[in-house]
């Protein structure tokens, strides 16, 4: 189970890691998208820091149990309502975010079983 873990705590990270970086930039299509679902601008810095330290938290949960189980929960959580925020304005984009949510659900579920 441990090694299940590490790979999908590793792709969710890096998915993270790479979400926040564009969201830390501005990238033009992520501040569409956190637009058109009615993210503020002065939450773009707040949401791109609990991403990174949601990736940030799963890699340090392969040495620390806890913290991995807590950082795949915060994800769970963040991504969840992201998918209730895109839902609510009836975008139905939303494949990428319910990937996301079901691999930081993984990440729950494996890290909390390899423990």
């Amino acid at each position: 189970m441990f090694v299940a873990y590490v790979i999908v705590a590793a792709l969710l990270a890096f998915a993270c890691t790479a979400s926040a970086f564009l969201t830390f930039t501005r990238n033009p299509q992520v501040v569409s998208s956190m637009t058109k679902v009615g993210v503020p601008d002065s939450w773009l810095p707040w949401l791109a820091t609990a991403k990174a330290a949601g990736a940030a938290g799963l890699l340090v949960g392969l040495a620390v149990p806890a913290l991995g189980v807590a950082a795949a929960v915060g994800l769970v959580l963040y991504f969840a309502g992201a998918v209730i925020s895109h839902l609510r304005v009836k975008d139905y984009n939303v494949a990428p975010v319910v990937v996301l949510t079901l691999l930081a659900v993984a990440a729950v579920g494996l890290r909390t079983a390899s423990a």
